[in-house]
């Protein structure tokens, strides 16, 4: 993509209203806009952005046998009088009436219409267990959203749905979301936790809340320094051992009644990113979801949740990978691979060497191709602040010694190469 034909409106100097630094940078580098409190235009760059966080949890959704679908973001409100959830959601619920004068509601989270399609099509127990998800626009009214992404009140998340005939069979659904999370967060490029965690309004006995390490983090969690041991090689086999270890966000925490001593705890600044429930048959009775079993009889299934915050992950990654100049992208979720700088494009030699360089490195690569015109501290800061892995930087002075300058935007390091072999970096 050449920069002259993208939309990438970057700032020089830093937002006032951003108080940290996911926020300040998405907004300088012109990855998002906002519209009103808490709901923000995501631009080119961080849609790219979202969709390669969305290809990978699509790619281990399908790796589960998870099926992918779409449900509607307005709800009907008697859905939610079935669940008995309509009156004790509370105000981040926003409800409103259609021209009809019938009460609607802009969904929160999907439970209850993903109940109501399964007691719609499926009846008997020979179709269990499924699981379904879907990455879709959610809308909870915050009482004072913050931090950009990261506390918005209109966000993109990844909610899934499983269906189960028995505990034994919920527990293993249950415990194949968990792994495959640790999964995706490392493809990530993201050290994450899992601790124990309250269920909140979505109810259910069994739960996890999975947490990014970062010093921005707005929560602080505490856990056995086990969990660094086993959660880089988590397997069906130490799944319960590092599920029964010792673990707490803030708000669960008491260093009084913490059953493991002071010198095996470990805490540190966290992002929360994801969140995992087993609600039993909570909705599946309230809903009437039911099944017949291999006896003929009725049975209601035990349901579970499991939800990523898309959107959010994008903040949380940003914390955790940036410098004093601006973001540095893990090559896996990168909006492009390269980042090729003219640095004189008005220059007619420049810009022949360039436009044939990009043609090459385009066939191969996603190239993000700097040929404005502007100034070349601008153009380097804004390569910089834009957080590409690679960098290519070409103007007259390199051409006239025969070689690119090659810059690793993680480690800085900088290289000179040859023009023509310059398409193998």
């Amino acid at each position: 993509m050449r920069l002259s034909k993208y939309f990438i409106p970057t700032l020089k100097e830093n937002p006032i209203d951003a108080k940290i630094t996911s926020h300040r940078l998405m907004i300088r580098a012109g990855m998002i806009r906002q519209i009103n409190s808490g709901i923000y235009s995501f631009l080119p760059l961080g849609l790219k952005v979202l969709q390669k966080i969305s290809d990978i949890i699509r790619k281990n959704m399908a790796d589960i046998s998870c099926n992918e679908i779409l449900m509607p973001i307005i709800q009907p409100k008697e859905l939610w009088l079935e669940s008995k959830r309509y009156d004790s959601y509370g105000q981040e619920m926003l409800r409103m009436k259609d021209r009809h004068e019938r009460d609607m509601l802009f969904g929160p989270t999907h439970e209850e219409v993903m109940t109501d399609i399964f007691r719609k099509n499926i009846t008997s127990y020979k179709d269990l267990p499924k699981s379904f998800y879907q990455i879709q626009t959610k809308f909870r009214d915050e009482i004072r959203p913050r931090f950009g992404v990261m506390r918005a009140r209109e966000f993109m998340m990844k909610d899934a749905y499983s269906f189960d005939l028995n505990f034994n069979q919920a527990k293993k659904t249950y415990d194949q979301f968990y792994q495959i999370y640790f999964k995706i967060f490392q493809e990530l490029g993201l050290d994450a936790i899992a601790v124990r965690a309250e269920t909140g309004a979505i109810g259910g006995d069994l739960s996890h809340e999975f947490h990014v390490l970062a010093e921005t983090g707005e929560s602080v969690i505490y856990y056995d320094q086990k969990f660094d041991q086993l959660k880089g090689n988590i397997n069906q086999d130490n799944i319960d051992e590092l599920q029964n270890l010792y673990s707490a966000a803030d708000d669960m925490y008491d260093e009084k009644n913490c059953p493991i001593s002071k010198e095996n705890i470990k805490s540190h600044r966290s992002i929360e990113v994801g969140h995992i429930f087993h609600f039993g048959d909570k909705y599946s009775k309230a809903l009437e979801a039911s099944v017949t079993n291999n006896e003929g009889k009725k049975i209601y299934p035990l349901m579970g949740s499991y939800g990523i915050g898309v959107s959010r992950l994008i903040a949380a990654i940003i914390e955790a990978n940036n410098d004093k100049n601006g973001i540095i992208w893990p090559e896996e979720i990168t909006p492009f691979d390269i980042h090729l700088v003219n640095l004189k494009p008005e220059n007619e030699e420049c810009k022949k060497i360039c436009d044939d360089l990009y043609q090459k490195l385009k066939a191969t690569k996603d190239v993000l191709y700097d040929d404005i015109s502007a100034g070349i501290g601008v153009k380097l800061s804004n390569a910089d602040l834009i957080g590409i892995p690679t960098q290519i930087i070409i103007g007259p002075k390199s051409i006239k010694e025969g070689h690119a300058e090659v810059k690793n935007r993680r480690s800085g390091k900088k290289e000179n190469v040859k023009i023509e072999e310059v398409r193998a970096v």
